[in-house]
């Protein structure tokens, strides 16, 4: 009952306002999160300038009526940063721990659909600093013959930095500079990667053998503190050397443990050592401890190249490479070539004929080959010719060559490939000549050309291939938009010739070549031959879902429509009404095309007739059901987000008025809407106020107005409207409304400041005092605050009101200073009256002043009121008046005295024109604290009629 006191709404009559509301979306972007500086660059460009890591908040305010949608995008970003790829849709972006490749330029798009959208963008720099990097080169050149030697050193610092980093070299502790000594040069060189200063160390001197410090700072932006980085430069400084326990090549077998040592033979400061392997990490087991590396039953995939690097950050890295070969071999594979000369594609007696032989190996050179004839080795002679490395055939390949065929050559040759010596086991492929042996024909079974199947199930293709010996198949698609197969491959073998497909989609829909392959077969022309694959799948409708909106008594037509389906045409057709079948509608002609669409038509919209449709369309594969849901309902109203100052504060009761501002969606689709339902609830309780607001007749683009009043600083509401029209009830439309302090505008505001927003009232602290003002309300305020001195609550009594107060517990001193100073005001009257409240309870309660700093001529402050010490536990009110001369400001000031108790607040300020009143307020009649001994007859007379309500109600 409390809370539905307290959202009293007077019905107060609503104001319309005509056509013109509408108003394309304009936007503006606000930052929010840590940053570090926003500027305006030399291109009139707003830059948002930001630490790697902090939070990156941007606010995109929006104005335009109806509400725009927000969608933030980005670009200028690193490839990999993969918010360039998306989008995101809320007024607010967020990104925690920003990183620096999410440096760019992000754009706020806000569109209406009235006008064109509103674009605005901003540049976001993100700002960080690395470790700086400290190499050290020497050269040594040869002067005035061989009796004499000059050694230059160059120290090279670089480092990655946003924005460029400056750099000091030190000696020892001391700042190098080519003024200061001769022997030293610093400069910039060119072509380098990141930033980077070089210390040039002319004709090597004693002194110069000492401790170099490279500082970098990017001059403390962004709160980046300076790194630094210290060498020790020695007589003995020299790069790293390095030397192998093995030859750079290791060839090894499969199963032995390898271990390679990896030998500093030079370099001071101490060299680190690394081994890594390329490519890919080293070989799960491996071990790298120091310079010894050790693989244990080493495979045949753990050949490659191991990578031995030691740094010192002396002249470059010294590195050597193992290349490690684990003997293996695999595929073993035949070719037939008949007599090459002649073209031929048939073995003949009378014509040249070559068997090729070939094994993937490692290594591939170190294999060798045998061939048997029918068992017995094969016998070299001026008919049979054995050679290698055929500049036809891959590399490494033995072919056996058959000079003038005889008869008697028909027989099965066995080529045998074998690392001589080593525990690998050999490998074999039989070739059978005879009369019989035939190239292949390839050809696609009777039926099997064209495969239809449904999306989902599996799939075979297959091509038969005849000949001897049988060559497996290779399958590829024709069509040239899919140049790949399911697989993800452009190419997949079959022995069988069948290509099996699982779970196939639409789009694996097309042709598919199948052909002979070269190898294990004839080596001469493929043969191939095509399966058309044809997918089926259900439809796929529009629209999906649509919402329908017509005037009682009005016919409406629905149409659902086929876009795409396998095959493509509607088969049948089914129209329901909330889940009831509906006689069918009329049937297409036998000679029209296959239908692509269905249509039912409504001749009346009633309430009986109001509801969902579905239309189930069916291609002899599946369905898909197009939903309508037909109704006479009103659209939803939209509220106005753009109302100028929709907040009006009441002074003392801590109320406040919210002018509420709506047009209605689409007015003439329906019947007329007769009033509207409005529901207002405060957030965090369950009792809403719910009131009728009858309207006459809405025009599109018309603006009503209702002021919703008695809402209880600073809390926030959710308010429900509803439009109803002969129908009934139609969408409703929410939104939260939120207390906002009203800012004081350039020229004057009238309004009283309470301080119950947190940007109060646009008031600043003073960064030149000892301390800040602080806003609390009595649920805020500390505990364990110090007792008999502060109020307890602001000026209005209830806990959750706030005011600014100042805090002088430690570390607060004597005469200390805390400033609170007001926005700029460009003076327009001769007087003005500063009104406010003030609380000035304790032992030792130092002064407040009110200052007035004229703009006309610089800034200066001049004394227009002071008060100091004890006034006791109670609020009382001050009128100060003011002439300035120009633009203003007026700062309140808060002296610490010369103890702890002396805690000093002021609340609800009003600056006005004109002369202050001539007849202060009576303190004690103002406001009385809870627990002081003053009378208390003021909240008795305002509480009065409240509980004569609340009792009322109760009945």
């Amino acid at each position: 009952m409390e809370v539905t006191c307290l959202l009293l709404l007077a019905l107060i009559p609503f104001h319309c306002r005509g056509q013109g509301v509408y108003a394309p979306a304009q936007a503006q972007i606000m930052h929010a999160g840590q940053a570090c500086v926003v500027k305006e660059d030399n291109i009139s460009e707003r830059v948002y300038t930001i630490r790697e890591g902090d939070t990156l908040v941007l606010q995109c305010l929006v104005t335009g009526h109806p509400r725009p949608q927000v969608r933030w995008t980005k670009t200028a970003g690193s490839a990999s940063d993969k918010f360039q790829e998306t989008s995101v849709f809320n007024e607010t972006l967020r990104i925690e721990r920003i990183a620096r490749t999410q440096g760019g330029r992000y754009y706020c798009k806000a569109e209406n659909g009235v006008g064109v959208p509103a674009i605005k963008s901003i540049r976001v720099d993100v700002q960080y600093l690395d470790e700086p990097v400290l190499t050290v080169h020497q050269t040594v050149s040869d002067v005035r013959g061989n009796f004499y030697q000059e050694k230059t050193v160059f120290l090279r610092c670089t480092v990655n930095s946003n924005p460029p980093a400056r750099f000091i070299w030190k000696r020892g502790s001391d700042t190098l500079s080519h003024s200061q000594d001769n022997g030293v040069d610093i400069y910039e060189p060119l072509y380098t990667q990141g930033e980077t200063k070089v210390l040039k160390l002319k004709n090597l001197r004693p002194q110069d053998y000492a401790s170099y410090t490279c500082q970098v700072s990017v001059r403390n932006v962004c709160g980046i503190p300076d790194k630094a980085v210290t060498f020790q430069l020695t007589n003995t400084t020299a790069p790293p050397a390095l030397k192998l326990s093995v030859n750079e090549t290791l060839v090894v077998n499969p199963g032995e443990n390898v271990t390679v040592q990896c030998l500093l033979t030079g370099g001071d400061p101490l060299p680190q050592l690394q081994w890594s392997h390329g490519p890919g990490p080293l070989p799960l087991g491996a071990l790298a401890q120091g310079g010894t590396l050790s693989i244990p039953s080493v495979q045949a995939r753990d050949s490659g190249y191991y990578n031995c690097t030691a740094t010192n950050n002396v002249g470059n890295p010294a590195k050597k490479t193992v290349n490690l070969l684990v003997r293996s071999m695999k595929n073993a594979t035949f070719q037939i070539t008949p007599d090459v000369i002649k073209e031929s594609e048939n073995i003949q007696l009378g014509q040249d004929l070559k068997l090729s032989c070939h094994v993937d190996a490692v290594p591939q050179e170190k294999v060798t080959y045998q061939w048997f004839k029918n068992g017995k080795p094969a016998r070299m002679s001026k008919r049979l010719l054995v050679t290698r490395n055929d500049p036809e055939l891959p590399a490494v390949t033995s072919s056996l060559e058959l000079i003038d065929l005889h008869f008697s050559d028909y027989g099965t040759y066995l080529c045998v490939a074998s690392f001589p010596g080593a525990p690998v086991p050999d490998l074999s492929v039989e070739v059978n000549i005879s009369s019989e042996t035939v190239p292949p024909t390839i050809s696609v079974p009777k039926g099997r050309a064209v495969v239809t199947v449904r999306e989902g199930s599996p799939a075979e293709l297959q091509c038969e291939v005849r000949g001897k010996p049988r060559p497996p198949v290779l399958w590829s698609r024709v069509d040239k938009e899919a140049a790949l197969l399911p697989s993800g491959l452009p190419l997949e073998e079959t022995s069988d010739g069948k290509l099996r497909l699982e779970r196939v989609s639409r789009d694996m829909s097309g042709t598919y070549r199948c052909q002979t392959a070269r190898y294990n077969g004839f080596n001469v022309r493929p043969r191939e031959a095509q399966v058309q694959l044809n997918v089926q799948f259900p439809p796929e409708v529009e629209p999906g879902s649509q919402d329908v909106r017509q005037a009682l008594g009005r016919p409406v037509l629905l149409r659902c429509s086929l876009l795409r389906g396998s095959p493509q045409r509607i088969a049948s057709a089914v129209w329901r009404f909330k889940g009831q079948l509906l006689p069918p509608p009329p049937a297409v002609p036998v000679a029209a095309e296959a239908p692509d669409h269905s249509e039912l038509r409504l001749d009346a919209v009633t309430r009986e007739s109001s509801g969902s449709y579905e239309c189930s369309v069916s291609n002899d594969v599946g369905s898909a059901a197009c939903l309508f849901q037909v109704s006479a309902k009103a659209y939803s109203p939209e509220f106005y987000f753009d109302t100028p100052n929709p907040t009006r504060s009441h002074k003392l009761s801590k109320n406040y008025s919210y002018v509420l501002q709506w047009t209605q969606r689409e007015p003439d689709a329906v019947d007329p809407v007769l009033n509207y339902r409005l529901s207002v609830r405060q957030l965090n309780q369950h009792n809403a106020l719910v009131k009728a607001i009858p309207v006459r007749r809405v025009e599109k683009g018309q603006l009503l107005e209702y002021i919703l009043t008695d809402l209880r600083v600073p809390h926030s509401y959710e308010v429900r409207l509803t439009p109803y029209t002969t129908f009934g009830a139609g969408d409703m439309a929410s939104r939260i409304i939120h207390y906002t302090e009203p800012i004081s505008s350039p020229s004057l505001s009238d309004n009283t400041c309470h301080f119950e927003d947190e940007k109060i009232c646009g008031y600043t602290q003073d960064l030149t005092d000892n301390f800040d003002w602080t806003r609390q309300n009595a649920l805020t305020q500390n505990p364990k605050r110090s007792p008999n001195t502060g109020p307890p609550t602001d000026i209005s009594g209830t806990p959750e009101g706030y005011y600014m107060f100042i805090e002088t517990s430690r570390p607060r001193e004597l005469g200390d200073r805390a400033r609170l100073v007001s926005p700029l005001y460009n003076a327009s009257a001769k007087f003005y009256c500063v009104s406010f409240f003030y609380h000035m309870y304790g032992k030792h309660i130092g002064s407040l002043n009110l200052l007035v700093r004229s703009r006309n001529k610089g800034a200066l402050d001049t004394h227009a009121w002071s008060l100091s010490g004890n006034k006791g536990n109670v609020w009382q009110q001050a009128h100060v008046p003011i002439n300035p001369s120009g633009p203003f400001q007026i700062i309140f000031e808060g002296v610490r005295g010369s103890g702890y108790l002396g805690d000093i607040a002021i609340d609800d300020v009003t600056l006005k024109k004109g002369e202050c009143p001539r007849k202060q307020m009576d303190p004690n009649k103002v406001v009385v604290m809870p627990g002081s001994a003053a009378p208390r007859q003021p909240l008795l007379q305002l509480w009065g009629p409240v509980a004569a309500f609340l009792l009322a109600l109760q009945r």
